[in-house]
């Protein structure tokens, strides 16, 4: 089992292994991942976080030797990057790197981390040191710093998301390890049944006319939910789905279900 990880930024996964392919996913800085096949310059693989497989330019990616999977294994990850976009500077060559919201830093403290040996510094009001407690002045205020945030399939950065890579992003800042698509997201945690006994940092699914679950969004309350389509946004949620004032005041989405993850 050969393992890989991410010493860039962001790396979008790919569907095939050609630049044209849709994009399925990203990689985020210091995540790993299991090498599954090769193919010319592209590499298979899944993303060791939310098992997420695809195609990756080989050249995006750093091969580990056991002892350096070994360390990272023992590491510990809990900080996160919590603002949409920060830089971290290495002690190395004095190079910054932007790194996007969500991205774990190992070894973090008091604005310093360590990865393979590489000492970096960041400045720590953009860092969740630990995972930060679900109350409304929390979220609120995570949440305003990604509105605007474009829709991008398979993001899952500060440059564009996707409604379940938002959702991903954000609910891990809160100490919750979510799958990548919403089809996965919905099969977590808990059911709720009813809006009228939802809760702030519940996620409310929904589908398209076949049923399949197809879009996610994060409840603020019972009447307000934030989700990526097209642009985070804030809209109104009742029972019946999203109803948009934007798109002439109707539903756009489809309520199917509330599932909590705390």
């Amino acid at each position: 089992m050969v393992k890989a990880i991410v010493l860039h930024s962001v790396v979008p996964v790919r569907r095939e292994p050609q630049e044209t392919a849709a994009q399925e996913t990203q990689l985020l800085f210091a995540e790993t991942c299991t090498i599954l096949s090769e193919l010319d310059r592209w590499i298979e693989i899944k993303n060791d976080a939310d098992g997420q497989h695809g195609w990756v330019d080989a050249k995006m990616l750093t091969r580990l030797s056991s002892a350096e999977w070994k360390l990272l294994r023992q590491a510990q990850c809990v900080a996160r990057v919590k603002l949409p976009m920060a830089y971290a500077l290495s002690m190395n060559n004095g190079q910054t790197l932007p790194l996007t919201a969500g991205t774990c830093l190992p070894n973090y403290h008091d604005g310093q981390f360590e990865l393979l040996g590489v000492p970096f510094r960041i400045d720590p009001s953009m860092v969740a040191a630990e995972p930060m407690e679900m109350t409304e002045a929390n979220l609120l205020e995570t949440v305003r710093f990604f509105l605007n945030i474009p829709y991008l399939w398979g993001g899952k950065n500060a440059m564009g998301l996707d409604c379940s890579g938002f959702t991903q992003v954000v609910l891990s800042l809160f100490g919750h390890s979510l799958l990548r698509n919403a089809s996965e997201q919905v099969q977590q945690g808990r059911a709720i049944h009813s809006l009228s006994s939802a809760r702030m940092g519940d996620l409310a699914f929904f589908d398209h006319e076949d049923g399949k679950i197809s879009h996610v969004g994060l409840l603020l309350d019972k009447e307000r939910i934030v989700h990526c389509s097209g642009r985070v946004k804030v809209e109104k949620i009742d029972e019946q789905g999203i109803f948009s004032v934007e798109a002439g005041n109707t539903y756009t989405h489809h309520l199917v279900t509330i599932r909590r993850y705390s």
